[in-house]
């Protein structure tokens, strides 16, 4: 089913989270197989947790989760974006992207 997708050798891809109404990069986490069929048969975002080792489905505790819009595997088949509609921020620290930290360019 998922020929096309470069698997590292943990059994896990790089998928970055976008959403699909402002094209902000809202974060990035690991999706295995298990994790990307129940986000295409659920519709929203499910993860695999590497800290955990365990499925984590973004916003099952905090209510914050991302309707699924689409999925593509970038030209090399070894990343995924993911287009969503965000249920509120998708960064644990309660901002809207998890890339809000900046690093000074030049200096």
């Amino acid at each position: 089913m998922f020929e096309q997708i470069k698997w590292d050798e943990r059994g896990l891809v790089p998928a970055i989270v976008q959403d699909v109404d402002t094209q902000q990069v809202l974060m990035m986490a690991y999706m295995n197989a298990e994790s990307l069929r129940l986000t295409l048969e659920k519709g929203e975002t499910v993860f695999w947790s590497r800290s955990r080792n365990e499925l984590w489905h973004k916003g099952a505790t905090s209510g914050h989760t991302q309707a699924v819009h689409e999925i593509r595997v970038d030209c090399d088949g070894d990343t995924l974006l993911i287009l969503v509609e965000p249920e509120g921020p998708a960064c644990h620290t309660g901002e809207v992207s998890c890339f809000f930290e900046l690093l000074k360019v030049g200096q």
